[in-house]
């Protein structure tokens, strides 16, 4: 009996560590690259939202900007409308933008 309880306590062990150890299940992230066609800053200044033609299909993307980083890009004119944009966005999640970089720096 006590080998038993030890193999079943020992593969529900294993169990939690495997789980522990494997990526959760979410939503993949979504990457493009675009050109920016739209700038939109929240009156509030701490949100915007940017609209991006993919180069690869031709499709507009709007996107939810909220980190600090790239909205100071905004207000300072370093990232503006036209810039060719790399961004890495959620899209089970309102297109809430994760990366947001010009191609060439900044």
């Amino acid at each position: 009996m006590r080998n038993k309880l030890t193999r079943l306590l020992l593969s529900v062990a294993l169990a939690s560590s495997a789980m522990a150890i494997a990526p959760t299940a979410s939503a993949d992230d979504v990457k493009m690259v675009g050109v920016i066609t739209k700038i939109q800053m929240a009156a509030d200044g701490k949100s915007a939202t940017a609209t991006l033609k993919d180069n690869k299909s031709g499709n507009s993307v709007t996107l939810s900007i909220t980190d600090d980083l790239t909205l100071d890009k905004f207000k300072d004119k370093r990232i503006v409308e036209g810039d060719e944009i790399r961004a890495k966005y959620d899209d089970a999640n309102k297109n809430l933008s994760k990366s947001f970089k010009k191609t060439a720096g900044c």
